[in-house]
């Protein structure tokens, strides 16, 4: 098994109370769930299953920040200036800010390589943030990007079936990670909520189905449990960055990172988040 080597893997302590939050999660129901997405409807997703709103303790992850750890909580706060000026602009975040990235994810993860091959700006201000495939606002629904079907044939599309079919021969380890950063702040409104992995069960990950205009990917929603735990970075910046697991391939960690916005309180006249995401895969191979 290959470690990802960013931290020593210790308990981590209860933090300190940030804010209640309230946040939506899905309801079980009998068959699978399934829903729109905004690539499809051209404006907010259209869902076809029951949503379950809680309000839930959520944490501030700055008291713990040199504790957290990928291969546990599921992600890690991690403070990168960012040499690039427009994150609002396509060719400079494909120039400059994606090999920017990869450079970080490489050296942070001790990994052999890192792919980015998603670039998502959101708002909560107005119609959403300006993207290649339309505006988006933040994700306001309990969620984690790729599910145990849909993270290996993100590989393979991203890798190439003879690359993807290599590195499943060998001890490779390949891991989904996102990279979330304020394009401005401090952020003051819609913040991320994070789930701790390792208070997840898995029973409580709901595959969904997210359907495009030419293909039906898979997601997981998440079910409430009163024994998860949530976490916040309050008051963000340009100068800090979220790593959130997406999908892993070793099955002896942290797996999957449900996330999602959430609105604060007093917060109406603050202004509008905005932030971008990358998404990598991440390649760790055997030594």
């Amino acid at each position: 098994m290959n470690q990802i080597v960013s931290h020593t893997p210790v308990a981590a302590p209860h933090s300190t109370a940030a804010a209640w939050g309230t946040l939506s999660f899905i309801q079980p129901q009998a068959t699978k769930p399934a829903f729109h997405s905004s690539a499809l409807t051209g404006g907010e997703p259209a869902v076809f299953f029951d949503t379950d709103e809680r309000t839930v303790l959520i944490a501030d992850m700055r008291a713990i920040a040199d504790t957290l750890s990928l291969d546990r909580e599921g992600f890690e706060l991690v403070r990168h200036r960012t040499a690039v000026a427009d994150l609002y602009d396509d060719a400079t975040v494909d120039r400059f800010y994606v090999p920017e990235t990869e450079a970080l994810l490489r050296r942070h993860l001790g990994a052999d390589r890192a792919v980015v091959f998603d670039a998502t700006r959101r708002s909560d201000g107005g119609a959403g943030a300006a993207n290649r495939d339309g505006a988006r606002g933040p994700a306001w629904r309990v969620h984690v990007d790729y599910t145990a079907k849909s993270g290996p044939q993100r590989v393979k599309d991203i890798l190439g079936e003879a690359e993807a079919a290599r590195l499943a021969t060998t001890d490779a380890r390949i891991v989904q990670v996102n990279v979330w950063r304020p394009i401005r702040g401090p952020v003051r409104r819609a913040p991320l909520a994070l789930a701790d992995a390792s208070t997840v069960r898995p029973e409580e990950l709901i595959a969904t189905d997210q359907v495009f205009p030419d293909r039906v990917g898979e997601i997981y929603h998440l079910a409430h449990a009163a024994e998860q735990r949530w976490y916040t970075a309050p008051e963000m910046t340009p100068d800090e960055v979220l790593l959130i697991k997406g999908w892993d391939s070793d099955e002896h960690v942290a797996r999957v990172t449900p996330h999602s916005a959430f609105a604060l309180r007093d917060s109406a006249d603050a202004p509008p988040r905005e932030s971008i995401e990358l998404r990598a895969l991440v390649v760790i191979e055997a030594p």
